[in-house]
């Protein structure tokens, strides 16, 4: 009998364990900071430090609508444009990872705003809540941006990963002045992956670990799995959306961005990267990739209009080392 009861209570220390672990694992891993992330995109030679410090942004504060400070960086290439895109970098990372898209947008003629997601980079926030309240943030980015440079202006989204999922669920509440988003890497529906990652990578049943862990994140940080599902989002907004997604991601399952594309109605577009995994697809296809979003671009804003002023200050400003690496990677010698 003792040793039926010291297994039972063996087993519900376990239990309790394992979701606490996955509780801490999908709303509070530990963040990456900006050094490591372009140690990073260097070693891919995608994008360099050196070359984002040499850019003239602007650095910008918000409160979210609960109280917490957003951090951004808003880099107005041509002030004579009316386009802006906001982008949105995946879990753990900040607005150093989305500094590898800034060429890819500027190039046609869009001024950039990087953002760093709640508890993300410089921003506050305990938990992350997989666009739950993440969409919110994303708003206060869409009111600043009219605030400041006009009712008038066109706003694109480009999110990966986590900041796929953030920008298709804000399509829920997007104001008039965002135009169109692009997800890349994205999940449909938070409690299908959570149920593919805790029993495909974790080799866990679903069942119970699903409701335990879903139970402790609702009391703990205000949101369920069920609360967030993008492909609702997308079923019912009449924004053009680019789904973008690597052939062999294991991560977030290539069929999420498919399901989506397939669920959506109205302006679409889908683009699968051969070879590639989870948030690399840009590293692996950097031509398919800035050809496919290029065309989008073209297709619901127009052909890109740049001032003489903006084209004026191009590559020739920047650090030649980063020159170097920037010409060579982006032409696919990845």
């Amino acid at each position: 009998m003792y040793i039926a009861a010291a297994i039972v209570l063996l087993m519900i220390i376990l239990a309790a364990g394992i979701t606490e672990y996955g509780y801490v694992q999908i709303t509070q891993m530990r963040v990456k900071n900006d050094l490591k992330l372009f140690t990073v995109l260097e070693s891919l030679g995608i994008y360099s430090r050196e070359r984002y410090e040499a850019l003239v942004k602007k650095e910008v504060v918000l409160t979210s609508s609960d109280g917490l400070k957003l951090s951004g960086a808003a880099i107005e290439r041509d002030p004579e444009s009316k386009r802006w895109m906001i982008i949105v970098h995946g879990y753990t990372a900040s607005r150093a990872v989305s500094a590898q898209f800034i060429d890819m947008f500027t190039e046609e003629g869009c001024n950039v705003l990087l953002i760093d997601q709640r508890r993300h980079g410089q921003s506050e926030g305990r938990f992350t809540t997989y666009g739950y309240y993440e969409k919110y943030d994303v708003q206060c980015w869409v009111n600043w941006l009219v605030e400041q440079h006009g009712e008038d202006i066109e706003i694109g989204l480009h999110g990966q990963s986590l900041g796929g999922g953030t920008v298709l669920e804000y399509l829920s509440i997007a104001a008039p002045q965002v135009k169109l988003a692009i997800a890349d890497c994205a999940y449909s529906d938070l409690s299908d992956l959570m149920k593919y990652q805790i029993t495909k990578l974790n080799k866990l049943p679903s069942v119970p670990f699903f409701r335990w862990v879903n139970r402790r994140i609702q009391k703990k940080a205000g949101f369920s799995f069920e609360q967030v599902s993008p492909i609702r989002s997308v079923q019912n907004s009449p924004l053009p959306v680019m789904f973008i997604h690597g052939k062999e991601d294991r991560y977030v399952p290539t069929r999420m961005s498919i399901e989506m594309y397939e669920a959506k109605q109205g302006p679409k577009r889908l683009v699968l990267i051969d070879g590639a995994v989870h948030a690399n697809a840009y590293h692996i296809g950097p031509h398919q990739y800035r050809k496919e979003v290029n065309s989008f671009l073209q297709e619901y804003w127009g052909e890109r209009t740049v001032s003489e002023e903006a084209q004026e200050a191009d590559y020739d400003a920047q650090p030649s080392v980063s020159k170097i690496l920037m010409r060579d990677q982006s032409l696919g010698s990845v």
